[in-house]
């Protein structure tokens, strides 16, 4: 008998979607669930929770005050284990039949930001998400002790579940394809242009854009360095961030939503990334250090816990001018092979070995290896 995977919607692209790609893998024999799946055909075969149905699955914030009732109100199922791999309510799946009796394991990005962290996440500061995360905590932390065991995406998290959920968890980083970014792709001739139309040398932010991932501090970090800055990524605060550079005067090129193989490109060619958000984990600087570059990073977050100050890079705690010079400065010298084997550290590799480590320790049985199943 085999075990249950279980996530909460799932889109084409995303961080947790590439957690659940890569435990599909690990664990080819398991069923999979998840709220609803809007993945255009990247995972096939995972059925769907009541809210699929609905038109709620067209709006999440709509569909949130419901999600812990479709999470209650799983089929019945028998199984050696369920394996939630949550970032809102995903850790509250409970299904019918034998499968409610056995060991719940929790894989935890987060929990529930809207709910627990509005201050990092702007999506709950409403008045309505406040009053509803009011409603939703009491609820979120009592079910947050039926897991047997939690996993966290970081020490950053882990603290936070501590703080939240009242509960201790297991750091397991999770799994970064360090592979894609340690060799080069090849470029299609439009990228190779755009590439080679860039700057000879740059300072790279990569994210969305949208406010909270402080992109600005990027541009701030170019002027501190007398650098030019390259950011990648699209989104709606592109307006602003370009007014922010034609106010002081900054050189910032904007390059829409890369391919991997540029993305790679860009991380190889930039002096170092700055990525000054606040993040649960961040793929990207593991990303960058996988090509060689090093990062300018928050020193808040799990970035912290990837950017080794003075050997891959910077951590930045006041990102005054005086200090974001210093750390530009600190981040080009780091030695690149240094910025490789570390990357190397969060490979899927690692995360796979060590989430079938722990998945078996706390149920007992023999997990399986990572042939089989994909996406």
């Amino acid at each position: 008998m085999a075990g249950i995977l279980v996530h909460e919607w799932l889109a084409p692209h995303g961080g947790s979607e590439n957690v659940f790609e890569v435990l599909s893998d690990a664990f080819p024999d398991a069923e999979r669930f998840c709220l609803w799946n809007d993945s255009n055909g990247r995972f096939t075969g995972v059925e769907e929770t009541m809210l699929a149905r609905t038109p709620l699955r067209r709006s999440k914030a709509a569909a949130l005050p419901f999600m812990p009732f479709a999470w209650r109100h799983l089929p019945a199922r028998d199984a050696d284990w369920v394996l939630a791999s949550s970032h809102l309510f995903a850790h509250q799946a409970r299904f019918a039949g034998p499968a409610r009796e056995v060991p719940k394991l929790v894989y935890a990005h987060t929990p529930a930001r809207y709910v627990w962290t509005p201050e990092l996440d702007g999506r709950g500061s409403g008045f309505a998400a406040r009053a509803v995360s009011r409603v939703l905590k009491p609820l979120d932390r009592k079910r947050a002790q039926e897991p047997q065991a939690i996993a966290a995406n970081s020490a950053f998290i882990a603290d936070r579940i501590a703080h939240t959920w009242e509960r201790e968890a297991t750091v397991i980083y999770p799994p970064v394809d360090v592979t894609a970014f340690t060799t080069t792709g090849e470029l299609t001739p439009a990228d190779a242009a755009l590439a080679a139309s860039l700057p000879s040398e740059f300072l790279l932010g990569v994210s969305r854009f949208v406010p909270y991932k402080r992109l600005d501090r990027v541009i701030d970090a170019g002027i501190a360095a007398g650098l030019p800055v390259v950011l990648a990524g699209g989104g709606p605060d592109e307006e602003r961030l370009r007014s922010i550079a034609a106010e002081k005067n900054a050189q910032v090129t904007f390059v829409h939503n890369p391919s991997t193989a540029l993305l790679g490109e860009l991380y190889r060619r930039s002096l170092a990334l700055v990525f000054p958000a606040i993040e649960d984990f961040g793929i990207m600087p593991v990303e960058a250090m996988a090509t060689g570059t090093p990062v300018v990073a928050n020193a808040i977050g799990g970035t912290a816990e990837t950017v080794v100050d003075g050997v891959t890079g910077a951590l930045v705690h006041d990102w005054s001018q005086s200090e974001l010079a210093s750390a530009v400065e600190r981040a080009i010298a780091a030695d690149p092979q240094a910025c490789i084997a570390r990357a190397r550290e969060f490979d899927t590799s690692v995360f796979t070995r060590r989430i079938t480590a722990w998945v078996g320790a706390q149920t007992g049985t023999t997990t399986a290896g990572t042939t089989g199943a994909a996406s």
